[in-house]
């Protein structure tokens, strides 16, 4: 058997007294440590006696009767910026030591004391030999006594006994050890990863030993919080070989190793599998790893050719675990900026706005109030967004997501939601605030459309979430197949459905792409709007403005007098009632006058597609 996962790279190849089982030993006695002519290991030996190669009754070393040459190598240790314990080099002679001496390999397997260079035939998988580089590995052989920490057992640091009710996982003199995971005696304690470890560790037993997810302490966030009802430890989804993440059957039994490695980590941090998203997307890729995953559980989906998605870091926007939540100039959106794999849990059902969807639970997030206090965890959803769409300084107007209108009335940074949404805001669709306008709102429908534009879905609420405009185009809360939340579209700005700008040359003259007599379905340009706003029987029949009808079977779209987010400032010309701002891109000054909008005549004074708008309410 090919020994690769789950701690079982440390595995002692030797029987040491200090390695004692920490149970009996059952009928496998020894398994692949078995180095005999007959065995089954990859390396085996000449002589017989299958304990010799690491034991020695007489002349070998003092400790154990310990009879492998011990191996002398300097190792770089397991170092992580979230980790308060810090490893040292294994003491020559410990169990640790004992075991590297083959799995660092450097001394050949059958190098002993006693009996000289043992005659071997066949080599390690390379999988079990580290070579020197332990910060792929589990931190071992820590400084003691340990130090806490809020996701560790308390018992680790208070009395130097893991959480473990069976007493298989020790500690050995106050310190993680390999034979704190791997009995080097017994081959399938664990009968499916049969790995040599000290207990069955299914559904992450044997992590849950040392790891607490549910630990509190005072104002200090548990990264572990909410594993056991997690839609990862939940998961029934099966988990094919070709995903190399070891022999248990399902995500759920698989647990921890399902994203982290405890031996020879892909990921650069915290033995992860992968960097960032990499290690979501052997699962999430819709492949055949997972059986049967929901179509809409296949995220990665969403950023196919001919969609876009947020942006994924670079080399110099990396995700770091230490990252504030305000996301400043290290802008990115990786996975885990929005979902926390230990908290995440299914959506079973849909809370009204503006709460945070169970897919999100536990993720941070920052204050609308200043825009720049954490909230972790967050609990509204557009405190998620605002760690990088609100005062954050990394914000970038980026090409890829389509046109970005110039409002006539800003608060200078037209990136920043936050003035935009605010209740203080002249008038904003209400994500940040209940809605609260005094005036008659006729084409706001009763429930939000499907996606098919016909069917009628969530019943409209006083708020609205981020992701009712902004959403993945085939989102399955709105009758979708695809994935919920943001992850891309082909609608630019990662819009959930169609939304055509109007775009001119030159402000105040020709608009060059109108849409006139527009269809209103949800193929139309305006199908987003559409899931709220009833545009054939109330917009296009002037129930609220005696001027839309001629404005837009003429071909102009709503964000030529329409801001999508809010007002955001407010002007001494434009009153700012119904969000009515303009595209600086599209209008232009009249005779030299301010660009105006006045609610109580009704009137505006501009110029736009060559057409002068005066302040006597006429137009030529």
């Amino acid at each position: 058997m090919k020994i690769t996962l789950w701690l079982a790279g440390l595995a002692c190849i030797a029987i040491s007294a200090v390695a004692a089982p920490a149970q009996g030993p059952s009928s496998d006695v020894m398994g692949m440590h078995n180095l005999g002519p007959r065995s089954n290991s990859p390396v085996k030996g000449a002589r017989p006696d299958a304990c010799s190669y690491c034991h020695a009754p007489h002349s070998g070393l003092n400790v154990g009767l310990w009879n492998q040459q011990l191996t002398t190598k300097n190792y770089s240790m397991y170092t992580s910026n979230t980790e308060k314990n810090t490893s040292r080099q294994p003491i020559l002679g410990n169990s640790t030591n004992q075991c590297l001496s083959c799995h660092d390999g450097t001394v050949a397997v059958g190098t002993s004391v006693a009996y000289g260079s043992i005659t071997t035939t066949g080599s390690m998988y390379s999988a079990d030999v580290f070579n020197g580089t332990m910060q792929s590995s589990h931190p071992f052989s820590l400084t003691t006594p340990l130090k806490d920490n809020v996701h560790l057992a308390a018992s680790l640091a208070s009395n130097g006994t893991t959480a473990d009710t069976t007493g298989a996982v020790k500690l050995s003199h106050g310190s993680v050890e390999c034979i704190s995971c791997h009995d080097p005696h017994v081959q399938s304690r664990d009968t499916l990863s049969q790995n040599f470890l000290v207990k069955d560790s299914s559904g992450g037993q044997l992590c849950l030993a040392c790891h607490d997810p549910t630990r509190q302490m005072s104002g200090q966030v548990n990264p572990l919080a909410d594993w056991a009802t997690s839609a990862h430890a939940i998961s029934t989804a099966k988990v094919a070989a070709s995903a190399n993440l070891g022999t248990y059957p399902t995500v759920g039994t698989s647990a921890c190793i399902s994203c982290h490695a405890p031996h020879n980590a892909g990921g650069p941090s915290r033995i992860l599998r992968g960097q960032n998203e990499q290690d979501c997307i052997a699962c999430h890729n819709g492949g055949t790893n997972i059986t049967s995953m929901p179509t809409y559980a296949n995220a990665f989906a969403e950023y196919g050719s001919g969609k876009v998605g947020h942006p994924f870091p670079q080399s110099t926007s990396q995700h770091d675990d230490t990252e504030p939540a305000l996301l400043q100039n290290n802008r990115h959106s990786t996975c885990v900026d929005c979902h926390n794999s230990h908290g995440s849990q299914l959506v079973g059902v849909f809370p009204q706005p503006p709460l945070m969807r169970a897919s999100q639970k536990n993720i941070a997030g920052i204050s609308a109030a200043d825009g720049t206090s954490p909230v972790t965890p967050a609990i509204n959803q557009y405190e998620n967004c605002l760690r990088c769409h609100g005062t954050s300084s990394g914000k970038q107007a980026l090409a890829i997501y389509g046109y970005f209108p110039v409002w006539a009335v800003s608060a200078g940074d037209s990136l920043n939601v936050i003035p935009q949404f605010a209740l203080t805001s002249t008038s904003s669709h209400p994500v940040m605030h209940a809605r609260n306008s005094s005036l008659l709102q006729p084409s706001l429908m009763t429930s939000m459309l499907q996606l098919d534009g016909i069917s009628h879905g969530r019943t409209m609420g006083t708020q609205i979430l981020c992701t009712d405009c902004h959403n993945s185009d085939d989102n399955r809360e709105f009758g979708g197949t695809g994935a919920n939340g943001p992850h891309g579209s082909r609608w630019q700005h990662i819009l959930e459905r169609r939304y055509e700008f109007n775009k001119a040359v030159v402000p105040g003259q020709t608009v060059t792409n109108l849409f006139p007599t527009p269809d209103t379905s949800s193929a139309g340009p305006y199908a987003l709007c559409g899931k709220c706003h009833d545009l054939p029987n109330q917009i296009l029949k002037n129930t609220s403005f005696s001027k839309h009808a001629i404005h837009i079977n003429d071909g102009f779209s709503c964000s030529t007098c329409h801001t999508a987010h809010g007002m955001g400032a407010t002007s001494a010309t434009i009153t700012g009632e119904r969000m009515v701002n303009f595209d600086m891109n599209i209008v232009a000054q009249y005779n030299k006058q301010p660009i105006s909008y006045s609610r109580a005549t009704n009137t505006c004074v501009l110029v736009c597609h060559g057409v002068s708008h005066k302040p006597n309410g006429k137009t030529s």
